[in-house]
């Protein structure tokens, strides 16, 4: 028993040492949806403090960001975010694209989908209120007309 803890122990110690690459570039994107979109600062903000961290190219860690394995969780699940979508290439997408991205921000806004919950117990300040989320959903219903 104490032999398994000392293993487990090492093995754990370990573990940081491998490295976890980041997701943060020194400059903002020219294609980055807040430098292409007009949005007034406070939409700005509620962006950023509720989506960037998962769907742009520069992720503010938080501090078990440094601690493996959960450095590796939080990793594949930016990862998983930036493939459906990333604010830092946005302009990038095609033009169907674009709509389609936010067709989906939208609804999944509504529906309460997004931000996560998961996200929201550790990164509490990221929770819009019912008046942010419909200012929210009012801006992205301006670029996304029907």
């Amino acid at each position: 028993m104490k032999k398994a803890a000392i293993i487990i122990l090492i093995l754990g110690i370990g573990i940081q040492f491998i490295p976890v690459p980041k997701n943060q570039t020194e400059k903002v994107s020219e294609a980055d949806f807040l430098q292409t979109m007009e949005a007034t600062i406070p939409i700005q903000n509620m962006i950023k403090a509720s989506c960037y961290d998962c769907h742009s190219n520069n992720t503010n860690y938080p501090w078990y960001g440094r601690v493996r394995p959960f450095a590796w969780l939080l990793q594949q699940h930016i990862d998983e975010g930036k493939d459906e979508l990333n604010f830092s290439t946005f302009q990038e997408y095609s033009g169907r694209m674009q709509r389609e991205k936010i067709r989906s921000m939208i609804s999944q806004i509504s529906d309460g989908e997004m931000p996560l919950k998961e996200y929201l117990w550790m990164h509490p300040e990221a929770e819009m209120t019912k008046e942010e989320k419909e200012q929210l959903i009012e801006y992205l219903e301006k670029l996304n007309p029907q």
